[in-house]
């Protein structure tokens, strides 16, 4: 008998029949000779519906009460689902976060896994029993309620299955896998049988949102095997784990996309070695994260600096940045928005020279400009124009090859 994690997304659990039909893949697993621990996020859009609750009544509602709002989402998923189990004849107990012990850091919204004691999960499993968490949430160290962000749910699933040294952990979503983009943008995408950690952590690093990069980095710390399922349909999904024995020959495994970016250019810096400590320095003091960076020398010898950035967080950016030019030393500011940063990803791309230049033909055969490029050993991510991202996707998808099945090895 092996301990197994499963855990089913908001979509998963949209609905009563919904929550029925979990129910059968819980006991399924049960009935396979497993111990069962399910990791459930709220129902459907009910998170979004509490935001909008709360925006009616203040629109500056404080973080605190918003952990204490949204953290009764996942608490309603959790009874549904294990009345559903009872009703069935199987023996279930339902825990919050902070009753199954997930310990957090003291910050609200989103707060960091810190610990997690799982004495009562054990306890209820050795009774025989499926434990039903919720997921997203947890408790601080004082005793406060906290929530952990986006993908939270994910993150929850996974540290459980550390915790437990689970055998695996099964993430149930809306789609079968894992795939080499997204099928509703390339057609021919296909589904990965295999990829490894690195690889999944770079994609999802890089906006593919079937995994969040936390729980990624919670399985690779721990060696937790996972599985990308589809919650509706009942067949094999895609193994993340460290090394992968499928796909080897596939020197890029995938392509990850996001638009709304914006390329923001600090012109007129001093030359200076804090120079580009202090600007950043400053960026991460506001929580304003930046993405790829270039640096470059003009003829007067002053420096330039320009790096990518959400547009979302354009203007707080623009404000942080004006409020200290004196300090900074800057002569002004330039931005272009409306662009996209489209990616390819594989542990292949070590030992096979000129993947980068193949990538930078083929945009170039498309007539798309290439504004900001960066790279490590497993991929090569380029800033490009937003109306010329779904082209750049399709006809990188189709260079690589990535829609034929991988040669047996």
């Amino acid at each position: 008998m092996g301990i197994i994690v499963q855990k089913f997304g908001g979509t998963s659990v949209g609905s009563a029949e919904r929550i029925l039909h979990v129910a059968d893949r819980v006991i399924q697993e049960m009935e396979n000779g497993n111990q069962v621990v399910v990791v459930v996020s709220a129902m459907g859009k009910s998170t979004d519906q509490l935001v909008e609750l709360a925006n009616q009544i203040t629109s500056k509602p404080s973080k605190r009460e918003m952990d204490m709002l949204l953290a009764t989402g996942e608490q309603v998923t959790i009874s549904l689902l294990t009345m559903a189990l009872q009703n069935k004849g199987y023996d279930a107990i339902s825990f919050t976060g902070w009753q199954a012990g997930i310990e957090t850091e003291e910050q609200h919204s989103n707060a960091r896994i810190t610990n997690i004691n799982p004495a009562k999960i054990k306890a209820e499993l050795d009774k025989g029993r499926i434990v039903v968490v919720a997921g997203f949430q947890g408790a601080s160290s004082a005793g406060q309620i906290t929530t952990l962000g986006r993908g939270g749910s994910d993150t929850t699933a996974v540290a459980i299955a550390a915790s437990l040294n689970a055998d695996k952990c099964d993430i149930y979503t809306d789609v079968t896998g894992v795939f080499t983009t997204d099928p509703r943008v390339v057609k021919e995408a296909r589904k990965l049988e295999a990829i490894s950690y690195d690889e999944m952590l770079e994609l999802a690093n890089l906006g593919a949102g079937v995994l969040h990069p936390r729980a990624v980095e919670f399985a690779k710390n721990y060696q937790i095997p996972l599985e990308v399922r589809s919650s509706m349909e009942d067949e094999r999904g895609t193994i993340v784990e460290e090394e992968t024995s499928m796909e080897q020959n596939l020197v890029v495994k995938g392509i990850a996309f996001e638009d709304q970016v914006t390329k923001v250019s600090v012109l007129g810096l001093p030359n200076e070695l804090t120079t580009l400590s202090t600007i950043f320095t400053t960026l991460a003091n506001h929580n304003l994260n930046v993405d790829i960076i270039i640096q470059s020398t003009t003829n007067d010898k002053k420096i330039s600096i320009s790096f990518s950035i959400k547009t979302s967080d354009l203007d707080d950016t623009l404000k942080i940045l004006e409020q200290h030019k004196s300090s900074l030393g800057y002569e002004h500011i330039e931005y272009e928005t409306g662009l996209a940063k489209v990616s390819i990803v594989g542990s292949g791309m070590v030992s096979n020279p000129g993947v980068a230049a193949n990538m930078f033909e083929v945009l170039a055969e498309q007539g798309i400009d290439v504004k900001m490029v960066s790279t490590s050993e497993i991929k090569v991510s380029t800033v490009i124009s937003g109306e010329q991202m779904v082209t750049a996707v399709e006809a990188l998808h189709s260079s690589f090859e990535l829609s034929k099945e991988p040669l047996n090895v």
